[in-house]
């Protein structure tokens, strides 16, 4: 058999490692000298390459010199954190990667955190270590604070360094090294990765980390073998994390990575990872094995998640025009579905099965998620995102979600973004220069506080700030934080908005539409200037008469309207107000359409 090494490549967003892993791919071999290869390889998914981020964690291998390495590409943002927590556990080393400059970020932390527990001894790599205002030097020295701050042992302390450009192709053991190749990474990963402790001998034994469906093989589980052989058309059985049967079955299909595509093999052996077909109930936690096996694999526990929304079927006078799925029935199977395969997404249903709590880790992965369902022909209402509380188990007092907060800005705006944390009731722990005119200021926040702040941080600071969000703890409930101060332009209506109406309106605030536009009563049409919300009629076309005018007043000029992105929309909402997503708009609307039953609902205190 092949020298086997399994290795996860995890760091903060773009800090490089789908660009490392597309170098690895090109000096290994993988392609063909005249091959056309797209950038970013690994990067798979639609919304990854739209938004630049790594979203689901993949599985690829490559083969260097009589060494097979199984290599996997894990999310970098917070939100994804189910997918990094469970890939380690099919692991036997980790790439840390670390930008030259920007050094360790909230992300990188809470990576670290769940490698260093699983004892996953750390090779460092200081990526993009060719930028002019790189500072390798001190970000080697904050990552091994870093590791003492998190409790490492000694062995962990004791990492390699490399320094490397994934983007150019080249990796060195010191700076003034040749900058030639990547092969001097390809002889760290096989001298400092061991190769798997698994069980050559004994039953087959896998635990399921990943799950996809495939339309011709069904379910797809994905997982290490952790012990003996796997073979095509043997009798499986499958154990939950508790010990209990979940079904019986054969291995009709069973699937190997080699480079980016997983190839049918008739057989794999302890240490390899695998892709196994042919299960309709087992899914992620669970245990697969051979007929014989009694006992479990150890799952990885999950963190739980920390932000819900409300899903309901589109209801407003618009449904139906635009998507293919508006029952309530589908959107719960999808619903259902999506928490099946990922394990960091948790989904109730309501008594009545129109209503679905749909909880997360945030905004980006709760977006991401509707953004799929919208792009797969899904019409759907969503509610602003809200915390989920707890009970402290000793004391019954309510306790919330609380995040470490980083944000690197220009020193000029330093001082508001101070200001607006204070009112958001974070608490600053750290302030301090990082280097090229920027600041770095990190503070402890409530998570409720944190919803839609990142839009309010871009337009103080200019579009300079980076923010990075990380899960702290729960504490004590922290009362009020201010939101939104402005109320909304609601229609009163239905029709196509008139540009000679909106042109009257432009002095009470500003629109979200455009001339056109079809609109019904209780639609949100623009933002008021003032606190309190008003209902506008958008349709009022102008009197014409058989008196002829001069022709100043013929063309309409309207300031552009202001497009909200989903995840804006999510966190512009109120608590009385909801987001309907269909396939080609987004738009808001009050939670009651009829402004006499908003009026009751009010005074009787419903939102």
């Amino acid at each position: 058999m092949t020298d086997l090494r399994n290795i996860a490549i995890i760091a903060h967003v773009d800090h490089g490692k789908t660009t490392l892993v597309d170098g690895l791919f090109q000096q290994s071999g993988l392609y063909r000298s005249n091959q056309t290869v797209q950038t970013r390889a690994m990067d798979s998914n639609d919304l990854e390459r739209e938004r630049g981020i790594t979203i689901l964690a993949k599985c690829t291998s490559v083969e260097w010199k009589g060494h097979r390495l199984n290599i996997v590409d894990t999310p970098g943002h917070a939100d994804f954190g189910g997918e990094v927590e469970r890939i380690l556990s099919m692991v036997d080393g980790v790439i840390l990667l670390v930008d030259a400059a920007e050094g360790p970020m909230p992300q990188t932390k809470f990576v670290v955190m769940k490698a260093l527990a699983l004892g996953l001894r750390p090779l460092l790599v200081i990526n993009k270590a060719d930028r002019p205002d790189a500072r390798s030097g001190e970000v080697v020295d904050e990552v091994f604070d870093l590791f003492v701050a998190l409790g490492a042992n000694e062995d962990q302390l004791e990492f390699p360094i490399m320094y490397a450009s994934g983007k150019e192709g080249w990796a060195a053991n010191r700076l003034e090294d040749p900058h030639e190749n990547l092969e001097p990474l390809f002889e760290k990963i096989i001298k400092h990765v061991p190769t798997p402790l698994c069980k050559k001998e004994g039953p087959f034994k896998m635990l399921a980390t990943l799950l996809d469906v495939d339309p011709y093989l069904g379910r797809i589980l994905t997982g290490r073998i952790e012990s003996g052989v796997a073979s095509l058309n043997m009798p499986l059985k499958v154990l939950s994390s508790s010990g209990e049967q979940v079904e019986t079955g054969r291995l009709t299909k069973l699937l190997a990575y080699r480079g980016l595509k997983r190839e049918p093999v008739d057989r794999a052996e302890a240490g390899d990872i695998v892709a196994v077909a042919g299960l309709a109930e087992a899914t992620v936690s669970h245990t697969i094995g051979d007929g014989d096996i009694e006992t479990p694999l150890q799952a990885q526990p999950i963190d739980p998640p920390t932000l819900m929304m409300t899903f309901t079927i589109n209801d407003s006078p618009l449904a139906g025009k635009d998507g293919s799925k508006v029952t309530s029935r589908l959107l719960q199977d999808r619903l259902l579905k999506e928490a099946e395969s990922n394990v960091a997404i948790q989904v109730k249903i309501s008594a009545d099965k129109d209503a679905f709590e749909v909880a997360g880790r945030g905004e980006l992965q709760l977006g991401v998620l509707i953004e799929n369902m919208r792009r797969e022909g899904f019409e759907l209402s969503v509610s602003r995102p809200r915390v989920v509380f707890k009970n402290d188990p000793e004391t019954g007092e309510r306790q919330e979600p609380y995040e470490e907060v980083q944000i690197d800005v220009d020193e000029a705006y330093s001082g508001v973004v101070v200001e607006k944390m204070g009112l958001r009731k974070g608490e600053m722990t750290d302030m301090r220069p990082s280097g090229g005119g920027k600041t770095r200021l990190t503070f402890v926040a409530p998570s409720r506080s944190l919803i839609g702040y990142l839009g309010e941080l871009l337009t103080d600071t200019r579009g300079t700030a980076i923010m990075s969000r990380l899960f702290h703890s729960y504490g004590p409930y922290k009362g009020d934080i201010p939101g939104r101060r402005n109320g909304v332009l609601i229609a009163n209506a239905a029709g196509q908005a008139v540009g000679y109406a909106l042109a009257n309106l432009e002095d009470r605030g500003f629109f979200f539409i455009e001339p056109g536009v079809d609109v019904y009563e209780g639609m949100i049409i623009g933002e008021h200037n003032r606190h309190n919300d008003l209902d506008v009629n958008p349709l009022k076309a102008k009197q014409l008469t058989n008196v002829r005018a001069s022709g100043k007043d013929d063309s309409i000029r309207l300031a552009p309207p202001k497009k909200l992105r989903l995840e804006e929309a999510l966190s512009y909402i109120q608590d009385d107000e909801l987001v309907e997503v269909t396939p080609n708009a987004l738009r808001l609307r009050k939670r009651y359409l009829d402004p006499n039953l908003r009026k009751r609902m009010k005074r009787s205190g419903e939102p």
